[in-house]
């Protein structure tokens, strides 16, 4: 392992050298390692993002196999991410006190059987199992990549390896979009996870050409501290994920229960907020004591780290409501096959990649805070693009020019809020900054897909009632479920279809539903874009905080104590 500064900033190999006599001679030079053990972590991180980006290509096939809604289904997506965002503090000290190696090894192997479980799972619950175990297996990997990049690299190497992981991400989403998308149209959607089998083979046979302590025994987990931040986020994923179905104010008849007739969901919210304060706060009087606290909270100890954080919960988040949306209304609306979805997200996902592996050189000529008001300024203009020439033809030119503008600006912020926080914190702290990220990550990606559904559900359903309202003659039976607000994205041929069996609809009626759930749809689709370009707005404010420093200006954290304020 080569010896430069602990916790050397990414991005940072132009810095200027060390001053002194040392400095200048060959011994001083910094090795290169070799290059191998980083295959195991890119794959590593090619099985966890292949595995998320191949679940909404399999949205219509785990729909019709299981015969449930599609709300339903990306449950599985939505239960993914609430298990990592759960864990991964105490996966982070649990890698810590076992060993990070050896943990690694332990979680590829159990996301090994995840994927099994989702080939053979008989119905929605086991495929929901599966991806809850990936998650939790997740929660280790997660902080492990990180933990394990600064166990085996220093300076510029350090740099491309984080790097690597952005470019990892955007890779595998755009490889489990084509293959996935190919396999779930020629074969089904089973054999993508097949794929996902043998990644993760693949990744534990390179487990062993990695370094790593053999743990610390002395690291102690703080059990209230993980039941705090488990609940609340377990709180904030149900509440989100069931507004729509549950109701936003008033309880449905779908929810579990219900307080004075109010919905759970937005009482579940709440005391996931106020559970997440009581962390933090528990957090900070352990660490006052003396005592290790789950998560040292020196990694958001300035506005510039907390900047980042806000920034990459609401890139993540907005990448997760475009990666649920596009499938949802290709496949599920437009009745396409996977393999068409692949097509329609490829020049987001290889925009995406090309640009996350690419970015990393503006490190040098311009402040990641430039780079962050520009990137949520591309996301913002490409969301309001598409909001007005989307249409039924997802192959359009300007379509994919607002796709690709709209990837440009996630592959540069992507990479650069995890290198911010990584140049902030020293290496000790490297298990933190992962496990920061993860929660971070995984949170977004569930309250992202979770809103989403929910949010185009809603305005689906008020779409629908206002065109209703003024159609005549339409059948009372199509009028009750609307009314009653039984209103979710269906094709227009499953909907003839319905009419046709359970109501007495003459041609012309059916007709005429089937032209206000089209235009319903679209105008649907168009609003929520328009409300994900307002939030992509939103995120330039705390983008506008991030480092403002150039290459020479970077500081260097040191190993004995946490990021500097502000």
């Amino acid at each position: 392992m080569n010896q430069k500064q602990p916790g050397a900033p990414t991005g940072a190999s132009s810095a200027p050298a060390p001053s002194g006599p040392s400095a200048s001679t060959p011994a001083a030079a910094e090795e290169k390692a070799s290059w191998l053990p980083m295959m195991a972590l890119f794959m590593a991180q090619v099985l966890m993002s292949f595995n998320v980006a191949a679940l909404p290509v399999s949205l219509g096939g785990m729909v019709d196999d299981f015969g449930v809604a599609p709300t339903v289904a990306s449950s599985t997506i939505v239960t993914y991410g609430l298990a990592v965002a759960a864990v991964v503090m105490t996966g982070a000290k649990l890698g810590r006190r076992v060993g990070w190696v050896k943990m690694f090894r332990v979680v590829v192997a159990m996301f090994i059987g995840s994927s099994i479980i989702m080939i053979v799972s008989p119905n929605a619950g086991w495929a929901i199992a599966g991806q809850a175990l990936a998650g939790v297996s997740a929660a280790i990997i997660v902080p492990a990549l990180v933990a394990l990049i600064a166990e085996n690299y220093r300076g510029a190497q350090q740099a491309t390896a984080v790097g690597s992981l952005g470019s990892a991400r955007a890779f595998s989403g755009m490889a489990a979009f084509l293959i996935g998308g190919t396999l779930g149209t020629l074969v089904g959607w089973r054999p993508v996870f097949v794929v996902v089998l043998v990644i993760g083979i693949i990744v534990f046979a390179l487990s062993f050409t990695l370094r790593g302590d053999r743990g610390d025994a002395t690291v102690t987990i703080d059990l209230v501290a993980s039941l705090l931040i488990g609940v609340a986020i377990v709180c904030l994923t149900l509440g989100f994920n069931n507004l729509n179905g549950w109701g936003a104010v008033g309880a449905t008849d779908s929810a579990p229960f219900s307080i004075l007739g109010l919905s759970p969901a937005p009482a579940l919210i709440v005391l996931g907020i106020v559970l997440g304060q009581a962390f933090f706060s528990w957090t900070r009087r352990r660490a006052a004591s003396g005592r290790e606290p789950l998560i040292d909270l020196r990694v958001l100890g300035s506005s510039r780290e907390r900047a980042a954080v806000y920034a990459m919960f609401i890139v993540v988040a907005l990448e997760a409501c475009v990666n649920f949306t596009i499938p949802l209304y290709i496949q599920i609306v437009q009745g396409r096959t996977p393999f068409d979805t692949s097509l329609a997200m490829m020049p987001f996902n290889l925009t995406v990649f090309v640009t996350a592996t690419l970015v990393v050189r503006f490190y040098k000529r311009y402040p990641p805070r430039t780079i962050g008001v520009f990137g949520f300024g591309l996301t913002t203009l490409a969301l309001v693009w598409l909001a007005f020439v989307v249409s039924n033809n997802w192959e359009t030119l300007p379509t994919i020019l607002g796709l690709v503008v709209f990837g440009v600006g996630q592959g540069a912020l992507v990479t650069l809020v995890f290198n911010v926080l990584v140049t902030a914190a020293p290496a000790r702290l490297a298990g933190d900054v992962g496990s920061l990220r993860g929660t971070t990550q995984n949170l977004a990606s569930a309250v992202g897909t979770a809103v989403a559904g929910a949010l185009l559900v809603a305005i689906l359903g008020t779409s629908v009632a206002t065109a209703v309202a003024k159609t005549p003659n339409l059948p009372p039976a199509l009028v009750s479920q609307v009314q009653e607000g039984n209103v979710n994205f269906i094709s227009n041929d499953e909907l003839g279809t319905v009419l046709r069996e359970r109501t007495d609809a003459s041609e012309e009626q059916i007709a005429s539903a089937i032209s206000i759930n089209e235009d319903s749809r679209l105008q649907t689709l168009r609003l929520g874009l328009l409300i994900l370009a307002g939030l992509s707005a939103v995120a330039i404010f705390p983008a506008s905080r991030l480092p403002r420093y150039v290459p020479e200006e970077i500081p260097d954290p040191s190993p004995a104590g946490g990021p500097a304020e502000d």
